[in-house]
C-alpha cells in the first residue's frame, strides 16, 4: 500500500466512526442480550422463589431462553432498539423499550404454545417436563423485568456521563438559566448531558409562579427574573443563559438592567425555527449582542411587488462596499437580477463585497466597478454601457464630525455626487433612481445633514422634470455600520474603556442594517416619482444606556470594571433627532412603517442657481461661508453651536 493510501485511511474521520459505529452496535446486541437472559432468569427465580433451582435451570430456563433471547434480539432490531445512543436516553427511549418488549413478549408466548403444541402432536412429547410445573407468571415477571433492566442499563450509562465525567473538568462555570418552560428543560438536559464541558447549572429563574420553587431534573426554580442580582449573587452565577427564543427585545432589555452591577455574561439560545428537531445544543448557543435589546419585530415585506421591481433587471447599487451598499447588494440578489453593478470608489470594500456575492449568488452576473460618483464622464459611460433600469444611490460621506471639518467634501460628495447620478440615470434612460438619506437631514445642524437635504431637494425637484422616477428614503442610525457608536463602545471595552459618551441627554433611533435595507427596497416599489418616504425608527433610545448595556453584557460593571465619561458634543451634533419637519407631515402608506414625507415645492431655477454656487465654492470657500450657503438653500438648518 502507497503513502498516500495509508494517509487517506488514518486521517479519514468519517471511516473511524462508521467502523466505532459498527464495533458500538455489536457491543449493544450483546448487552441486551445479556440483560434479556438476566430477565428471564430472574422472571424464573421469582417465580419459584429461588427453590429448586438446579432442576429449573435445566428443564425450564435453558429451553425458553431458546425461543425467548431470537425473538427478543430480532424484535428489538427491527425497532432500530440497537443503534441509539444510549448517552442521550430519554422519556421517547424509555417508550420505545416498552413496546419493543411488549411485542416480543407476544411473539415469545405465542411462540412457547405454538411449539408445545406442535411437538405435543407431532411426537408425543413436550416441550416442557410436565413433572417441572411450569409457572406461566414468567411470562409477566419477564416482561416486567426486560423492560427495567434495559431502561435501567440505558439510564445508569447517561449518568455516568452526566455526573461522574462532569468531574474531571477543572474549570466549572456556575449557570442561571433564565426560563423554566420547555426550551429551559431541554437546555439543562443539554447541559447535563455535555458535564465534561464544565458547566454547574445553579438554578432557574421563571415568572410563571407554578414553577417557583419546584425542581426540575433536580434542579430548583430559585425565583423570579426581578430577583436575578440577588439570586446571581448568593449563587456566585458566571453565565446567565436565556432559554426563551421568542422573548421581545424589551423582555431581554428588563433582564439586563436587573444584572446591571454583577460581573455575569449573557448568552442565548436561537429562535426555535433555528433548532433541529426542538433540540437545544450547547454550541448554539451565542452571547446576547445590543441587537437582542435593541431590535425590532421581523419586517412584513411585499416580496411580489419587489420581486416585479428586481427579478431579471440590471440594478446599481452606488457606495456598493458601505454598510448600507453592501446590504442592499445581498437583499438585491435574493430577488435575481439579471445584472448587477456594485458602485464603489473604496477597492478593498469592493473586494470583498464582490467575492462574498459571487460566492453565495454564482447565477447573477455581478460587475464590481470602481469609480467616482462625482466623475459624470465615467458614470454616464457606465449608465450607457450596462443600461441599468433602477439605481440604489447608497453612496455618502456620512460621518458629523468629519464633514464638519471638511465641509467642501460633504458637499462634492452628497451634493455633487447625488447630482451626477440623477443626471446621468435620467439621460440614460434608468426608469428609477432611490437615494437612500438620513433623518439628519430634518431641521439639520451638521454640514452633513444639510447637505443631505440639499440632495433630497435636488433629487425631488428634478424628478418633476424627468421621465425617470426619483425617490427618496430616509431614516436613522442602523445598528453596527462602520464608525456608528456601537463598534466604537465594543472597542473600548475590550481595551478595558473608559467609554466615552458624548452627553447624559444624547438620544438616538436605530434599526439593523437588514430592516433599513428591506424597507428602502419596499419604499422604492411604492413610489411614482418625487416622494420622500420616512422609515418608522421605533423608540429613541439613550446613548448612556446603551452604553451600560453593552458593558453589563460584556460580564463588566459600568462604574467599576469600565468608566462612562461624558466626553462633551461633537461639532454639528443633536440632542435629539427628529424624523419630521415642524408644519409639515408625514401621511400613512399601505406598509405600516412606512410613511411619505409632504414637503414643500422649491422654486427651481432659485434652487438650482443657488446649488451650482455652493458647489462653485466648495472648493475655495471658508468652512464658514460654505455654512452660510447650505443655509440659504435649506432656511431650517441651524448649525450647532
Amino acid at each position: 500500500m502507497d503513502s498516500s493510501s495509508e494517509r487517506i485511511t488514518e486521517e479519514n474521520p468519517p471511516r473511524r466512526r462508521y467502523a466505532w459505529r459498527k464495533h458500538r452496535n455489536a457491543l449493544s446486541v450483546l448487552a441486551h442480550a445479556v440483560l434479556f437472559l438476566f430477565a428471564l432468569f430472574a422472571a424464573f427465580g421469582l417465580a419459584y422463589n429461588f427453590h429448586g433451582w438446579q432442576y429449573w435451570i435445566v428443564h425450564l430456563f435453558l429451553p425458553l431462553a431458546v425461543i425467548a433471547l431470537p425473538i427478543k434480539l430480532v424484535v428489538f432490531a427491527r425497532m432500530q432498539q440497537f443503534h441509539g445512543s444510549w448517552r442521550f436516553v430519554g422519556l421517547r427511549d424509555l417508550a420505545a423499550i416498552a413496546v419493543a418488549t411488549q411485542i416480543s413478549s407476544f411473539f415469545f408466548i405465542g411462540a412457547f404454545f405454538l411449539i408445545e403444541n406442535l411437538a405435543h402432536t407431532m411426537t408425543g412429547e413436550v416441550l416442557i417436563d410436565r413433572d417441572a410445573k411450569f409457572r406461566q407468571s414468567v411470562f409477566l415477571i419477564d416482561w416486567a423485568a426486560t423492560i427495567n433492566l434495559v431502561a435501567a442499563a440505558r439510564v445508569l450509562f447517561r449518568s455516568y456521563y452526566e455526573y461522574m465525567r462532569g468531574k474531571d473538568s477543572t474549570v466549572e462555570l456556575r449557570i442561571l438559566i433564565v426560563g423554566a418552560g420547555d426550551h429551559g428543560q431541554n437546555l439543562l438536559r443539554e447541559l447535563l448531558r455535555s458535564g465534561h464541558a464544565g458547566y454547574n447549572v445553579v438554578g432557574f429563574v421563571d415568572d410563571e409562579v407554578a414553577n417557583l420553587g419546584h425542581r426540575i431534573h433536580n434542579v430548583e426554580v430559585l425565583g423570579r427574573t426581578n430577583q436575578i442580582k440577588e439570586i446571581c449573587k448568593q449563587h456566585r452565577v458566571d453565565e446567565l443563559f436565556i432559554a426563551m427564543p421568542h422573548a421581545k427585545p424589551k423582555e431581554i432589555r428588563e433582564i439586563v438592567r436587573f444584572c446591571e452591577g454583577n460581573s455575569v455574561k449573557f448568552r442565548t439560545i436561537p429562535a426555535m425555527s433555528d433548532l433541529i428537531e426542538g433540540r437545544v445544543q450547547v454550541s448554539q448557543l451565542r452571547p446576547v449582542d445590543i441587537e437582542d435589546l435593541l431590535g425590532r419585530e421581523p419586517v412584513k415585506l411585499d416580496t411580489e411587488a419587489i420581486g416585479a421591481e428586481l427579478t431579471g433587471k440590471k440594478i446599481v447599487v452606488t457606495g456598493a462596499g458601505g454598510s448600507i451598499g453592501s446590504e442592499m447588494c445581498r437583499q438585491i440578489a435574493l430577488f435575481n437580477p439579471e445584472l448587477l453593478l456594485l458602485i464603489e470608489q473604496a477597492e478593498n470594500n469592493l473586494f470583498e463585497i464582490h467575492r462574498e456575492l459571487i460566492a453565495k449568488f454564482p447565477k447573477i452576473d455581478i460587475q464590481p466597478i470602481v469609480a467616482d460618483i462625482c466623475d459624470a464622464v465615467r458614470i454616464e459611460k457606465i449608465f450607457r454601457t450596462f443600461q441599468p433600469s433602477e439605481v440604489f444611490h447608497a453612496a455618502a460621506h456620512k460621518h458629523v464630525p468629519m464633514m464638519e471639518c471638511n465641509p467642501g467634501e460633504a458637499v462634492k460628495n452628497n451634493v455633487v455626487g447625488t447630482r451626477t447620478i440623477a443626471l446621468a440615470a435620467a439621460k440614460c434612460g434608468v426608469e428609477k433612481m432611490v437615494m437612500i438619506s438620513t433623518d439628519k437631514a430634518v431641521n439639520p445642524t451638521s454640514v452633513m445633514g444639510c447637505s443631505k437635504r440639499v440632495a433630497e431637494m435636488f433629487v425631488q425637484q428634478y424628478g418633476y422634470r424627468a421621465s425617470t422616477q426619483f425617490i427618496t428614503v430616509r431614516f436613522g442610525n442602523v445598528l453596527g455600520s462602520s464608525g456608528s457608536v456601537i463598534p466604537i463602545f465594543k472597542q473600548q471595552i475590550a481595551k478595558g474603556g473608559p467609554v466615552t459618551v458624548t452627553h447624559p441627554d444624547m438620544t438616538r433611533y436605530f434599526m439593523t442594517i437588514p430592516e433599513a435595507s428591506q424597507l428602502v427596497l419596499q419604499a422604492g416599489t411604492m413610489g411614482n416619482g418625487g416622494e420622500i418616504f420616512v422609515l418608522d425608527m421605533g423608540d429613541p433610545v439613550k446613548i448612556v444606556d446603551l452604553a451600560h448595556n453593552m458593558i453589563t453584557l460584556s460580564g463588566l460593571r459600568p462604574g467599576e470594571d469600565i468608566d462612562v465619561v461624558f466626553s462633551g458634543t461633537r461639532p454639528g451634533e443633536k440632542l435629539f433627532e427628529e424624523l419630521l419637519i415642524d408644519g409639515e407631515n408625514v401621511n400613512p402608506t399601505r406598509h405600516p412603517k412606512i410613511g411619505i414625507w409632504q414637503s414643500r415645492r422649491e422654486e427651481w431655477d432659485e434652487m438650482i442657481d443657488k446649488i451650482d454656487r455652493l458647489i462653485a465654492s466648495a472648493d475655495d470657500s471658508t468652512p464658514d461661508t460654505i455654512r452660510k450657503m447650505l443655509g440659504d438653500i435649506v432656511p431650517e438648518y441651524q448649525p450647532a453651536a
